[in-house]
């Protein structure tokens, strides 16, 4: 593997650059490890598979248990990948200033607290929601430590690829924690998770490629290149888009104002892969890329939530009823 990198030049990136916000905000080492800038989105998507079942709105103890459930068990996998990272991260110069490598937490501490957060993860969802969302968190958690960081990450191009089903578990838990079982809405937004993952995260590799390559993580723009990668980008970027069109039908009730809505929402993202595609070693691209992907998603599972409101509702059954008396007066004039 080592001689996929012999040609690129090692430059440390600083990832305070790729997101500004880490240099104004300065987290305990405790609450550093469980990577908590990742867990918003997670629980966005978590949302987003409840607002697609009939059940929805969800009671609020219920609610919480998920959420809260679902944040801990998020907190003890990035615990348990920072971890075993720990070693990894004290040879890169983004993140030598850790908390593990830098010793501001002891290996013991962080063990012992990621086991307590999925234990208290495990009790809170198994009696405060289903034993089937229970199960699909662990496997989540399990799926991003075991699969993603341990087997794929050092070993293939394609990690993020396969290994994105942990991120893309979410929507299963919330369906599940609405119905009991998972129905083709929530497998759904699993899908339009799972493809926009790679798009999502090939944009912040390129910002980090040089860093991947200085200790020979095998991530994509290290090994092929920026051009490859936003071609691969390019291809999962339209099939997110196209996916994305299909959340008119797995709305229960209120998909026509989403299917309007996300319309600019998918015309943007389109536009910054196009944009990064003419000019694929631009930083610059590559970071607006990065930030809107996330934007993105926040975006898509906010209008599931707007679609289920009763004023969506309403404002399809007005639309439907509008287009049909169009349609009978074009057809009376056809016909007269």
């Amino acid at each position: 593997m080592k001689s996929n990198f012999e040609n690129i030049s090692v430059q440390p990136s600083i990832r305070e650059d790729v997101v500004p916000s880490r240099k104004k905000i300065k987290l305990p080492p405790w609450l550093e490890v469980a990577k908590p800038r990742l867990i918003p989105l997670l629980l966005a998507t978590t949302l987003g598979g409840m607002a697609l079942s009939e059940e929805w709105p969800l009671a609020s103890p219920k609610l919480v248990c998920t959420l809260g459930g679902g944040a801990l068990a998020a907190a003890a996998a990035g615990a348990l990948n920072c971890l075993w990272e720990m070693d990894l991260d004290k040879n890169m110069k983004r993140t030598s200033g850790r908390a593990l490598p830098a010793g501001k937490l002891s290996f013991n501490t962080v063990f012992f607290g990621a086991i307590s957060c999925t234990l208290a993860a495990a009790m809170l969802l198994v009696s405060g929601v289903n034993y089937l969302a229970a199960g699909l968190t662990l496997l989540g958690l399990c799926s991003y430590v075991l699969l993603y960081t341990i087997i794929l990450k050092p070993r293939t191009t394609q990690n993020i690829v396969i290994g994105g089903v942990a991120g893309a578990i979410p929507p299963l838990v919330g369906a599940s924690a609405a119905t009991g079982h998972i129905g083709l809405s929530g497998w759904w937004l699993f899908c339009l998770v799972m493809l926009w993952t790679p798009a999502h995260f090939w944009a912040l590799a390129i910002l980090l490629k040089d860093d991947y390559a200085s200790v020979g993580i095998p991530m994509l723009p290290a090994v092929k290149g920026s051009a490859f990668t936003v071609n691969a980008i390019s291809k999962y970027g339209l099939a997110t888009v196209v996916m994305s069109i299909f959340g008119i039908f797995a709305l229960p009730e209120g998909g026509l104002l989403y299917e309007i809505m996300v319309i600019p929402f998918n015309a943007r993202l389109l536009q910054l892969i196009s944009r990064l595609k003419n000019s694929p070693d631009d930083l610059i691209l590559a970071k607006s890329l990065f930030r809107w992907s996330i934007l993105y998603m926040f975006g898509i599972c906010l209008l599931l939530l707007l679609a289920r409101t009763n004023l969506s509702v309403e404002f399809e059954e007005q639309t439907l009823k509008i287009a049909s008396s169009i349609f009978s007066q074009l057809n009376y004039l056809i016909n007269f």
